[in-house]
């Protein structure tokens, strides 16, 4: 904000009254704008913009757009619930005798007793690290007279070495569930007696990530050929730098890439976007435009927007279109309840005659910014409000924001891919940063792939613990 100097003022004060209070009134208006940019960006919160949740603090929260369940908390009717079941099997049986009469005394040890009641203990056996030997074995054949011996099996390499059991728990526990390697390092010798080393802990984990490098490959295959993806990136703090984190998603597959750049640059060089020809959803980053594919914006993102326009500059048409969206959402989603493959043109004319009544309430509210003749000129056009840029976006790709009602592929929202990269963020919460570009290539990998495995309902440890038998998991 550009503030008035001395001379100004003395310069106005010369050519008189008129002159003074168009030098205040511009400058009042410029500082009145200013102070509206300032508590507008201090009432953004992950609910109404593109701020991550973390930000968001603890003070008043946005109205939510979900709507209140008539259901009650707790189980639903019919909820078979999660208790635990009466074994026919079981592992260990402890009978508890009665040796004495609890009256008189008397030794019944020898008098047969009659089982009245049972009870079930679910518990654990007692948790300690199995030490398998493995010997090989020579032998002389009495026919030819020359030795044979046999071999070791192909993951049996050292003399002395974890097994593939071992290995795979030490990667899930700190590339799955996020536990730093000092803490891995602690729960490995308080629950299985394993002293084991954070170097061999990130030793076993930069084996997982070698062997998962055709695998990756496969993944980022499957996506490119997919028909509809999802992208988004985030940023991340690797070796005290900022770099990025690029996720491309589908329903079954998920594919992390960290790169120092955000925009085409590393998009090309991770290699998806260039051969992708289906349906991109994503934010509207500008640097997916550059591809050739059907691109499709996230509403999510616009519903967060419009829920700052309305609450925060009490602008109706937001309030409109927050429901319009959200009411085409529920009639796609019934209308694929009900095995329908498209809505009937009728309701799409009906809903894009609203959207356009909608749109011409948002120009209506936001015009273009009137060039002031009486401030001093300014290279290009004059900045565009918020909720002017937002109306301009929907209008002018409407195509993108509206696809999900002319194609029932294409989903609402980017809220797939968001999910994914959610899972980054969180291992930098618990983390900080990632301390070396390797270190946050091997988490890309190796959670790219439990990702995967997650989706299509696999189980992670025994699919991590195969990878390290020498029989990884292809999905």
């Amino acid at each position: 904000m550009k503030s008035i100097c001395r001379a100004e003022i003395e310069k106005a004060y010369a050519e008189g009254l008129e002159a003074v209070i168009t030098l205040i009134e511009g400058f009042v208006k410029e500082f009145s704008e200013r102070i509206i940019e300032l508590e507008n960006q201090k009432a953004k919160n992950s609910k109404n913009s593109h701020k991550p949740p973390s930000g968001d603090g603890f003070g008043k929260q946005t109205k939510s757009l979900r709507k209140k369940s008539e259901k009650k908390t707790g189980g639903q009717e019919g909820h078979e619930g999660e208790n635990l079941k009466w074994e026919e099997t079981v592992d260990q049986l402890i009978q508890h005798t009665v040796t004495t009469c609890r009256v008189c005394g008397e030794d019944l040890r020898e008098i047969e007793g009659e089982n009245i009641g049972k009870r079930q203990v679910h518990d654990l056996p007692e948790i300690k690290l199995e030490v398998i030997e493995h010997q090989i074995e020579k032998k002389i054949c009495p026919h030819c007279n020359l030795a044979t011996v046999s071999e070791f099996p192909e993951t049996v390499k050292d003399w002395v070495q974890y097994g593939g059991t071992v290995r795979g728990l030490v990667t899930y526990l700190n590339q799955y569930q996020l536990i730093p390697s000092q803490r891995t390092q602690e729960i490995m010798r308080d629950v299985f007696d394993c002293k084991m080393s954070e170097g061999t802990i990130y030793n076993q984990v930069q084996k997982c990530y070698k062997a998962l490098e055709p695998i990756e490959a496969s993944i980022k295959e499957t996506i490119q050929t997919s028909e509809v993806a999802h992208f988004d990136e985030s940023g991340m703090r690797v070796n005290g730098r900022s770099q990025w984190v690029h996720v491309a998603s589908t329903k079954t597959h998920t594919h992390y890439q960290v790169h120092e750049k955000r925009g085409q640059i590393a998009m090309d060089e991770i290699g998806i976007l260039p051969n992708f020809k289906g349906k991109a959803v994503h934010d509207g980053f500008k640097s997916y435009n550059q591809y050739e594919c059907e691109h499709y914006l996230c509403n999510a993102h616009h519903l967060r927007e419009l829920v700052f326009i309305h609450e925060q500059l009490h602008q109706s048409w937001a309030e409109k279109m927050i429901e319009l969206l959200c009411k085409g959402n529920e009639i796609v989603k019934q209308a694929k309840l009900d095995s329908k493959s498209t809505l009937d043109a009728l309701e799409i004319s009906k809903f894009e005659l609203e959207f356009q009544t909608i749109i011409d309430s948002g120009y209506k509210a936001n015009p273009e910014p009137e060039i002031d003749p009486n401030l001093p000129k300014r290279k290009g056009r004059p900045k565009r409000s918020k909720a002017l840029n937002l109306i301009l976006r929907l209008d002018l790709q409407r195509k993108q924001v509206l696809g999900f009602i002319y194609d029932f592929v294409v989903p609402f929202d980017n809220n797939l891919a968001e999910r994914d990269i959610r899972m980054v963020k969180l291992k930098q919460k618990i983390s900080g940063c990632c301390r070396s570009v390797n270190g946050a290539n091997i988490f890309a990998r190796i959670r790219g792939y439990i990702s995967t495995l997650k989706k299509q309902g696999l189980d992670i440890l025994d699919a991590l613990i195969n990878i390290f038998l020498g029989k990884p998991l292809f999905v």
